[in-house]
């Protein structure tokens, strides 16, 4: 089997869906044992471990973008968060119908800030975290 260059993974990561994408994690944690997501639990924890009142009161950086419901102007939305993701029609949809969902995870403010704009003027209604 050839080796893959890394531009040739990130091609072809570029072309999968985000389930498909999710997929091949869970195939990829399996059959190395590892866990995607424990660099950033040990991040987190670091702080914590050290911690006083003075380190909690650092200001936020990054912020979820949750979509709390379409409202009455569903298609509109559809074709927002289409701009604002990777998503086909189906998962822009399904996301849509199934509100509250996470939309955008681990943004910056200036990011979060122009996705909630950007939805509550398609009609959504949009909570950052």
């Amino acid at each position: 089997m050839a080796k893959l260059s890394n531009e040739e993974l990130l091609g072809a990561f570029e072309e999968m869906t985000l389930l498909e994408l999710s997929e091949f994690v869970k195939q990829f944690e399996e059959k190395f044992d590892v866990e995607a997501a424990a660099p950033a639990a040990a991040v987190m924890a670091a702080p914590a471990a050290g911690g006083g009142a003075e380190e909690e009161v650092e200001e936020q950086t990054e912020f979820d973008v949750i979509l709390d419901s379409a409202g009455d102007k569903k298609i509109q939305v559809i074709k927002e968060v289409r701009g604002l993701t990777d998503l086909g029609l189906k998962e822009a949809k399904d996301l849509v119908d199934n509100a509250p969902k996470p939309l955008m995870e681990g943004v910056s403010k200036d990011n979060a800030d122009k996705a909630k704009e950007a939805l509550e003027g398609a009609g959504a209604t949009v909570t950052l975290k």
